[in-house]
């Protein structure tokens, strides 16, 4: 197999607009259902099985044949924990079963090589040229399959994601597992070794914003994650959707579970088990598709704005970060604050999200104004449609939600979620913290 090529990626100021804008375009999205966990008996529910699920579903939204895919991204990140491998290494006992389920590869991870041995269609076809061992996860991987279908590597890409939450194994690996915290882990880790950082860093710096700008937790956050749970339940794949309705009051969320104070339980998003797809070609290519008009990839990023010079983020230091990223993002794009009509960023907590929206200075949003900006209309109905996906608190931690509805919007497709605002452009990431893993999409390449 193909290892991932060096330089790709676009992680720092300077670089000018990506010489691929519009050269690359989404096609297709599908989505598997979405499970808490994997029952460890189901196997047409395993992430294997999930992973064709989406795919097909991918292919027929992009009215095109596994046949003519020559490029296939199959991210092998597991989710059980940072730097942990196969969960075999360090997770409970559990019995392996016939094959093609006699190892962790298609139940914990599904890398490519488990896909081209295990799906008969693929093989049949014999056409992929280009399947690379190393995908990044959907922030940075989405543009990774942009920038190697614009370099010429390959010309249909289907990129597929997994999400895996499996009893016993989640973030329970790796860094986690380990008998000695190091580094700045010695002081988080006192609290919980969950990828307490990014918790203890985004709640801190939350924190010292609502004294700086004399906002309330509560009154600011609870309008923002009500919404998203809102626009989730209209999405038909959406956990809450299949599993049970989550229609939070202010005195739910007021009166929920502390975290890490004052974040309530329903700051922080459901670890769900789910698989999703994404088909992306040449824009030349695409525009002689008729299923869909093309949504364009305007620019990818990755990286990171920053890094704390203590073991905690403050707040000048986050706002400062979140900008740098924000610069990037509008540079590689050629774009402007005013030119976005659609903003899904990443909220795997939703205390990274006054950063972005006023870092990204989404609708005119500058410091400290989150808490008024949410007194106004955030719906889709309304004027400022704010995470009209419904991410991955409305949704669960599919990681996928913000690409969907970005896709969905720009066609014109979103149902019920559709805006009634302009709807040519959108910002959509993956990017927990400081992370500069984002996307840039407009209905025209230019």
């Amino acid at each position: 197999m193909a290892v991932e090529p060096d330089g790709w990626q676009r992680s720092r100021e300077g670089l000018g607009v990506w010489p691929g804008r519009g050269k690359t375009a989404f096609v297709g999205w599908g989505m598997s259902p979405v499970d808490r966990r994997w029952d460890g008996i189901s196997f047409d529910r395993t992430l294997g099985e999930f992973s064709k699920v989406a795919a097909r579903a991918a292919l027929e939204d992009a009215g095109i044949e596994l046949k003519d895919v020559d490029g296939l991204f199959m991210c092998p990140d597991n989710m059980a924990g940072a730097n942990s491998g196969p969960s075999s290494q360090w997770g409970p006992t559990r019995p392996y079963f016939d094959p093609p389920y006699d190892s962790e590869d298609g139940l914990s991870i599904v890398t490519n090589n488990w896909l081209l041995k295990n799906w008969p269609e693929l093989n049949e076809h014999q056409n992929i040229k280009y399947a690379p061992d190393n995908v990044p996860a959907i922030g940075a991987g989405l543009g990774f399959a942009a920038e190697m279908v614009f370099q010429g590597r390959c010309e249909v890409a289907l990129y597929i994601y997994t999400a895996n939450n499996m009893d016993g194994r989640y973030r329970r690996g790796g860094t986690f597992a380990a008998p000695k915290a190091i580094g700045g882990s010695q002081w988080n880790n006192v609290w919980g070794a969950n990828v307490i950082d990014l918790q203890l860093h985004t709640t801190f710096a939350l924190t010292q914003y609502c004294h700086q700008y004399g906002a309330d937790w509560d009154e600011m956050m609870y309008p923002i994650v009500s919404n998203e749970h809102r626009n989730g339940l209209m999405n038909d794949w959406s956990f809450y959707v299949q599993n049970g309705a989550a229609h939070l009051t202010f005195e739910d969320y007021a009166n929920s579970r502390p975290i890490t104070n004052p974040a309530h339980i329903w700051d922080y998003d459901r670890p769900v088990n789910a698989v999703g797809a994404f088909v992306i070609m040449t824009a030349e290519r695409a525009e002689r598709l008729t299923k869909h008009k093309p949504v364009y990839i305007l620019n990818h990023n990755q990286g990171s704005g920053g890094s704390a010079r203590s073991s905690c983020v403050t707040l000048a230091e986050y706002e400062s970060f979140q900008k740098r990223v924000a610069r990037m993002v509008y540079e590689g794009s050629g774009l402007q604050p005013k030119d976005i009509d659609i903003f899904n960023p990443y909220d795997g907590f939703s205390s990274f999200l006054p950063f972005s929206l006023e870092a990204f200075e989404w609708h005119g949003v500058g410091k400290g104004e989150t808490k008024d900006f949410v007194k106004g209309d955030i719906s889709v109905e309304g004027p400022h449609p704010y995470l009209s996906g419904g991410g991955n608190l409305g949704n669960g931690r599919t990681r996928t939600a913000m690409y969907i509805d970005s896709i969905e919007q720009l066609r014109g497709e979103a149902g019920r979620r559709q805006v009634n605002t302009r709807h040519e452009t959108a910002i959509a990431a993956f990017a927990p913290a400081l992370s500069a893993n984002y996307l840039v999409l407009g209905n025209s390449p230019s």
